[in-house]
């Protein structure tokens, strides 16, 4: 870092978020005003919904060529119209703070240095500020996508923990979870995990963040809970998990909340990212 400091620029992260979708753009929000909180310069590229993949394809080559540029983020999803695959594929993978590149992708799983999915290098950055144990752990993950579930599941494998990966067509999904020392969900259904899922005194890692925007539902998943009532009230709407947040603070040792849970620690991890990669290309490491 002190060599990066005192280095003839900055680190440099490109954000490239298409379409209108709304918590995209919160997201790439957050993470520009991370960017501007750690002096690290921040692009933001805005193409139109109607953009084509080859349009898209153009921006981020001209990003590779780049020098002044470290880290390139294309915010997923993007309009439907666009090979999305292809955006991926398009991006250097020197480049791929995401760590979503498949040469990064294998990085990971042959325990090759290399960029780690945010979401879960932050899960696992969590665990260690918090000395939770893992080697020797039996881990569950409740999902299987490329951005959290995968890329998790290895990231606890190279740990030293016993995995299981679950998804929707896993039998009896809450005996599997009970036996987790450590429970991951990840699955994008509002308090889809209850308290059948989760053995008492297990660590819970909730990554969903899905919005209820049905004052009966609201009722029913935050029962008692007078503050989170009181916000849908006011808001009309409240973030929940993937976990039935009343089961994980009755149940867990340890949990992470929705929202401020997962969420600031995948801003975090793709700040590291970004300075690793700055790092990398300035030879400062």
């Amino acid at each position: 870092m002190e060599a990066l400091a005192a280095s003839v620029r900055p680190p440099g992260l490109a954000v490239i978020l298409a379409g209108a979708d709304p918590a995209s753009a919160i997201y790439v929000r957050n993470k520009i005003k991370a960017c501007k909180d750690l002096g690290i310069k921040s692009e933001h590229l805005t193409p139109p919904s109607d953009v084509t993949t080859v349009e898209l394809l153009a921006s981020i080559i001209k990003l590779n060529a780049r020098s002044d540029i470290d880290g390139i983020l294309v915010q997923m999803p993007l309009p439907a119209q666009v090979d999305s695959k292809a955006a991926l594929l398009a991006v250097d993978p020197s480049k791929d703070v995401d760590g979503f590149h498949p040469f990064n992708v294998g990085s990971l799983v042959t325990g090759r240095p290399g960029p780690r999915s945010c979401t879960p290098a932050g899960i696992m950055e969590l665990l260690r500020r918090y000395e939770i144990p893992v080697a020797g752990r039996r881990a569950v993950v409740v999902g299987r996508s490329d951005i959290v579930g995968k890329p998790m599941a290895f990231l606890l494998l190279h740990e030293n923990a016993t995995v299981t990966i679950c998804h929707s067509k896993t039998p009896d999904l809450a005996a599997v979870c009970r036996e987790a020392d450590i429970l991951v969900a990840a699955i994008g259904r509002p308090a889809m995990i209850n308290a059948a899922h989760i053995r008492k005194g297990a660590t819970v890692i909730d990554v969903g963040m899905n919005r209820i925007a049905d004052r009966s539902e609201a009722e029913r998943v935050f029962r008692g809970a007078r503050e989170k009532l009181e916000a849908f009230d006011r808001n009309g709407s409240v973030l929940v998990g993937d976990v039935d947040p009343i089961a994980m603070a009755d149940l867990a040792s340890a949990y992470t909340p929705v929202p401020g849970g997962v969420g600031p620690l995948t801003i975090a991890m793709l700040m590291v990212n970004t300075i690793r990669s700055a790092e990398r290309r300035l030879g400062a490491c």
